[in-house]
Order: C-alpha cells, then sequence, then structure tokens
C-alpha cells in the first residue's frame, strides 16, 4: 500500500483545481436536473411509477454504455474525450428547454431527451472519474475522488437550490437552459487542463478485443465481480430513493417546486458531509471493511425514513441518506480503480459505471411500490433489502474486508 498524499498537496495541484472547478459548474448543472426531472415528470403525469421510469431511462445509458465508455477511456485520451462529451452535454437541455418554452414538449419526448442526457452522463462520469488518477497518481486516487465528489456534491447544493427557484419564479425551459449554459462553463474550464490522458495509443484494441480481453481482467481480478455485485445493489435499493423524493415531497409533505429544491440542497449537503468524512477515514486502511460498514448504515437511514411524516425529520433522514450513500459509492470506485492494473482503471471504471446501470431496475420496482403503496413503503422496502445485504456482506465477504488502500 503505497503512502496516501494529504488532501492539501492534492488541492495544490493546478490541474486538479481546474477539473473540481469544472466538476462544480457540471454538477450545478446535474443537481438542477435532478429537481426538474422529478418535478417535471409528477406535474405531467401525477404518477409515481412514471417517475421511475423517467429515472430508470435516464440511468438506462449506464448501463448499456458503461463497458464501452471504459473502452473509449481505456484507448483514446481521456482529457479530449471528457471536453468533447462535457460540450455535448451542453446542448441536449439547451434544445429541451427550448421546445419547453414554446410547448412543445409532452412525455415521450422528454423521455427521449433523458435518455440523451443518461448518454452523456454516462461517458462523462467513467472519463471524469479514470481521469482523476491521471492528475493525482495512484496515491492521491482516493482523496482525490473524495476531494471531486464534494465539488460535485457543493455544486448540486447550488444547483439544487438554484433550480427550484427558477421554475417557482420562471418557468422549467430557462431552467433547462441554465443547465446548458452550466456545462458549456465546465467545458470551457476544461480547456485549460494540461495534463495528459493515459491511453494504449498504438497498443490499442479494437472493441471486439477489449471486450475478450474484459472478461479475461474479470477472471483474473475476480474481487472486480464482487464489487460489481455490490455497486449494483447499493444502485438498486439505495441510490434508488431518488425516485421517491419527489413523490414524498408532494404527497406526504405537501411541498412545491421550491420546497423540493431545498429538500434536494439538504440531500446534497448531506453527501459533502459524507464526504468530508471520508477524508477524515484517509489513514484508515481497511477500506474495504469500511464500504460494507457503511453500506449498512445506508440501508437504516432508508428504514428511518419510513417513520418520517415532516418536513424538519425527513430533511435529517435525507441527509443521513446521502451521506452514506455518496462515501459508499466514492470507495467502490477507488477500490474498483486499485484491483487493476493502470491500463484497465478506464475497464474498471466501466464496470463501476455498467454497475450502477442496473438502476433502472430498482427506478422501476419502487415506483410501482410507491404507486401501489406510496412513499414511505418505498423507503422501507429499500431499507430492508440494503441493511440485509450490508449484513450479510460483512459476514461472508471476507476478500471484501481484506482490501487495503
Amino acid at each position: 500500500m503505497s503512502q496516501q498524499m494529504h488532501w492539501k498537496n492534492i488541492l495544490k495541484i493546478k490541474d486538479f483545481q481546474n477539473l473540481s472547478f469544472s466538476t462544480f459548474l457540471h454538477w450545478m448543472g446535474f443537481g438542477m436536473e435532478h429537481v426538474a426531472l422529478g418535478w417535471l415528470v409528477v406535474e405531467m403525469t401525477d404518477s409515481p411509477f412514471m417517475v421511475g421510469v423517467a429515472m430508470a431511462i435516464r440511468m438506462l445509458p449506464m448501463f448499456l454504455f458503461g463497458v464501452f465508455s471504459g473502452f473509449f477511456a481505456d484507448n483514446f485520451d481521456r482529457r479530449i474525450m471528457l471536453r468533447l462529451v462535457t460540450f455535448i452535454s451542453g446542448t441536449i437541455p439547451i434544445i429541451l428547454g427550448f421546445l419547453l418554452i414554446i410547448d412543445q414538449v409532452n412525455i415521450i419526448i422528454l423521455l427521449v431527451f433523458y435518455m440523451f442526457s443518461g448518454t452523456a452522463f454516462a461517458f462523462i462520469l467513467t472519463l471524469r472519474q479514470t481521469y482523476i488518477y491521471d492528475v493525482v497518481g495512484e496515491s492521491g486516487v482516493v482523496t482525490g475522488l473524495s476531494l471531486l465528489q464534494i465539488f460535485s456534491q457543493f455544486g448540486g447544493i447550488f444547483g439544487s437550490f438554484l433550480s427550484g427557484w427558477l421554475i417557482q419564479e420562471f418557468n422549467v425551459g430557462i431552467q433547462y437552459i441554465a443547465i446548458g449554459l452550466f456545462s458549456f462553463g465546465s467545458f470551457l474550464i476544461l480547456l485549460n487542463v494540461r495534463t495528459p490522458g493515459e491511453f494504449r495509443g498504438d497498443q490499442s484494441d479494437s472493441f471486439i478485443d477489449s471486450m475478450t480481453n474484459y472478461f479475461k481482467l474479470l477472471k483474473n481480478h475476480s474481487i472486480l465481480i464482487t464489487l460489481m455485485i455490490l455497486v449494483s445493489m447499493s444502485e438498486i435499493f439505495g441510490f434508488t430513493h431518488m425516485t421517491l423524493v419527489p413523490v414524498f415531497s408532494k404527497d406526504v409533505l405537501y411541498l412545491g417546486a421550491f420546497g423540493l429544491g431545498v429538500l434536494t440542497s439538504i440531500r446534497q449537503l448531506g453527501g459533502f458531509a459524507g464526504l468530508v468524512a471520508l477524508t477524515v477515514f484517509q489513514s484508515y486502511k481497511f477500506k474495504g471493511l469500511l464500504v460494507l460498514l457503511i453500506t449498512t448504515i445506508f440501508g437504516l437511514t432508508q428504514i428511518a425514513a419510513y417513520f418520517s411524516s415532516s418536513f424538519i425529520s425527513f430533511a435529517i433522514i435525507l441527509f443521513l441518506i446521502n451521506a452514506s450513500a455518496m462515501s459508499a459509492d466514492t470507495l467502490f470506485k477507488s477500490l474498483m480503480q486499485v484491483s487493476v492494473p493502470n491500463k484497465d482503471r478506464g475497464t474498471a471504471m466501466g464496470s463501476w459505471v455498467l454497475s450502477i446501470g442496473t438502476a433502472p431496475l430498482g427506478h422501476l420496482g419502487l415506483g410501482a411500490i410507491a404507486d401501489m403503496r406510496g412513499a414511505k413503503f418505498g423507503f422501507l422496502f429499500n431499507g430492508v433489502i440494503l441493511f440485509g445485504t450490508g449484513l450479510i456482506s460483512l459476514t461472508l465477504l471476507k476478500n471484501v474486508k481484506k482490501i487495503v488502500l
């Protein structure tokens, strides 16, 4: 295990500063989109199930293109590809925003745009998470990812709050145009990042060869499969709580767009707190054991949401839910990257994107459950399964508990 770079030293790296600011701007847009997605679908359909469908379609490209995005990250300069995809991601919400302003959007058109947006996001996740390794190296990858997630959460906090205000004071079309502008701002900052992205160059494989090598990688590094399963479980029965938040906000707390924006900001603030806590534990070497403990807590916090019926109590619980979610997510990404050789880190991140791409199963199922039994029962259902997964993993997965970083 290499000596971990201190967070103060990482923050002194110029390219990390630019990458972090770019991430902040991009996630401002993502935070805005998250509020707008749930609010717009609820307003159009008044159906918790359709919120689940929209979330599922938004996440489906993660599953469809997860490994393919890893192929891109390993075979092309990650820095250049990140710039390109970030620019493309800015055009999608601007087009949707103009269509919303002229009232030419129905639920089908909206879902098509969410598919395009999710596709761009799948590639951005893989490229950005892999490129951080090029910028800070192995000794800084855990803390670097945590810091990058902190900037993400800050962006999400401001974006979520701004989104609720824009929808309430103007309209959702203006808000989507703003999302695109933040993505373009993120792109401009990336132009100042100078560290070349590592890639195979003349040693690049065809996609078919890459897939063959991918299965060999899984065979030789079976721990990656175990981590992929755990990530999938945390997505299907953890991160899918996002489907329930707009429904809970409207049906239980009777909040409008601004109230939903405030709740989402508090949720993002919880993610920030979880990541700060993770940097405190940077010297604790048994990161595998730590991620299993946090996954168990992730389940418990969702169970607590079932017993909430006031804004204050739900806001506190939502804060804790996302604190667990973001810290677990960062640890999983770190463990997957260090479990493979450097030349395969893009593939490892593609595997992570593929794993979180299983979330549509959870969004659809949870949307149906919320339709039948309400948002509260949805939280209970998710929480019990994820809590059980954590306990079983702590008991049986000795290979994960022994991972040090």
